[in-house]
């Protein structure tokens, strides 16, 4: 296994402890949440170095295609999701329903439509665009800041909204081509 994939699966074996600092947090408790926050930007910063060395080193493989995004998702909705829905969260680390609905339909419908262009043409090619980067990108700066109680949050989340709903647009303009 390449040391690409290797830094995806430990982006994912991180979820867990971001998820019980989280559970566990409460205002006399507030180191859980800089570690959170700590765990949650060494995944960020791992998403960027495994992607670095697989196109440097040659790593690039099948299962990588498939590990990157996985990793990503699970990093990126198991937070948001957690941030919305613990209730021992103090208001200002809560992100609004509305954005994770929006992230998760957006990946809910990438995933469908990657499905059926595997049904259609006997096999998927995972291409991620630019704006598709920046709006995953936008995603994860939006955990750090409301981790942080910025008050830059809730502009960085109504950007990453729009980021993330223009890249779904685009993503399904890009599958009706594929189609064709």
């Amino acid at each position: 296994m390449s040391l690409a994939n290797k830094i995806s699966i430990l982006r994912i074996l991180l979820v867990p402890g971001i998820v019980a600092s989280l559970v566990y947090y409460h205002p006399d408790r507030d180191g859980l949440r800089f570690l959170a926050l700590g765990l949650f930007v060494v995944g960020m910063v791992s998403d960027a170095l495994d992607g670095f060395i697989a196109r440097t080193h040659g790593q690039q493989s099948q299962l990588g295609t498939l590990l990157d995004p996985i990793a990503d998702k699970l990093l990126i909705l198991s937070t948001l999701i957690s941030c919305s829905v613990i209730h021992g969260l103090p208001d200002w680390m809560r992100i609004p329903a509305w954005f994770n609905l929006i992230v998760i339909s957006r990946d809910a419908l990438l995933v469908t439509g990657t499905m059926v262009i595997f049904f259609f043409q006997g096999r998927w090619h995972v291409r991620p665009s630019l704006l598709g980067k920046w709006a995953t990108f936008g995603q994860m700066l939006v955990i750090p800041m409301v981790l942080l109680g910025l008050p830059t949050a809730l502009p960085t989340i109504f950007l990453a909204a729009a980021l993330t709903v223009a890249s779904a647009i685009h993503y399904v303009r890009v599958g009706i081509r594929v189609l064709g």
